[in-house]
């Protein structure tokens, strides 16, 4: 197995920048595992393709407008993690004006760089944390290639989102609707979106990639609905890695930590059944997944057919249901 292995050409104008107006007006193409059917649909026909007998699970994360800019223009911060108030790691640049001791003014807080981790992060400690409501603005995904707006803080968001801690949202959830999800049996977990997410592959061999960690949480509430559950649809690829993660030690029980599970074939998934998903950058941790959970050809073939259809891919784009 290589990394090339999971390349595919997508033509520039389907990468969506914006999102459709109305939130299930998305395609969706479902995928039968065991037939190898693909098949074209709308995420609206949602409920009556998901098979019967399952529990859905979603990331009730919150992105949180992570990416804050110095006074003076010259520095821009992203922030990655608080372990308190007045101490937060952040992703600078350029790296070089922001060695250890030196300050930097947002608003009317005052930040100084304390520690550099192996990662390159800072952490910074704040006389008085800047607002970020006030100086944050959204992180968007790069190859959006544009600044996030005012309807950005809508949209990218889940309409469930509830726990504030995400620098990306989880995408393949955007697409519900409250009236949609009235309809189905649902239940949440907690997996706050991380900036490697967008980490690229940048070993041959996919093994000897280091992948990120991230923080989640499962309540008492939701893990005893999951155990009870005859069979589980995952929300997203950071629900079937909380689930999975969950699994591979132990039976699926109210927890909190962190995860840096990578899964890439062959694997033999232990708790998700059926997986909602966008469609992901050509080489990355997200290929390798849905590729575990289907094949690698056959998701291969449905990314050469939705690129055949038009489809719209990555954050703000359509869907598939993989079965």
């Amino acid at each position: 197995m290589r990394t090339t292995d999971f390349h595919y050409d997508l033509p520039p104008e389907l990468i969506a920048s914006r999102p459709l107006e109305n939130r299930a007006a998305s395609r969706m193409m479902l995928i039968d595992r065991a037939s190898g059917e693909i098949s074209h649909h709308h995420f609206a026909d949602f409920a009556d393709l998901l098979p019967p007998d399952h529990l859905l699970v979603l990331n009730d994360t919150k992105v949180i407008p992570a990416r804050l800019f110095s006074n003076d223009g010259k520095i821009e911060l992203v922030r990655t993690n608080a372990p308190d108030p007045d101490h937060w790691w952040c992703l600078v640049r350029p790296g070089k004006k922001m060695k250890d001791g030196r300050t930097v003014e947002i608003g009317g807080s005052t930040g100084t760089v304390v520690q550099t981790n192996e990662k390159g992060e800072r952490l910074i400690h704040w006389d008085t944390p800047p607002d970020l409501e006030e100086h944050g603005h959204l992180a968007l995904p790069h190859y959006m290639e544009r600044e996030a707006d005012k309807s950005d803080r809508d949209r990218y968001q889940t309409v469930y989102a509830r726990e504030e801690g995400a620098i990306a949202a989880p995408t393949a959830g955007l697409h519900f609707t409250p009236e949609l999800l009235s309809k189905l049996d649902h239940t949440v977990l907690t997996l706050h979106v991380g900036v490697g997410t967008f980490r690229p592959v940048k070993a041959d061999d996919p093994r000897e990639h280091e992948m990120h960690s991230e923080r989640y949480h499962l309540s008492e509430n939701s893990a005893a609905k999951m155990q009870s559950a005859q069979k589980i649809a995952a929300v997203g690829t950071t629900v079937t890695r909380v689930l999975e993660h969950l699994a591979r030690d132990r039976s699926i029980a109210a927890c909190h930590g962190e995860t840096d599970i990578f899964i890439y074939p062959p694997y033999e998934f232990k708790t998700v059944d059926t997986l909602l998903t966008n469609f992901h950058l050509p080489c990355s941790t997200l290929m390798m997944l849905v590729s575990a959970f289907a094949s690698r050809e056959l998701i291969m073939e449905a990314y050469a057919r939705a690129v055949e259809e038009r489809y719209r891919f990555y954050s703000y784009g359509d869907c598939m249901l993989i079965v």
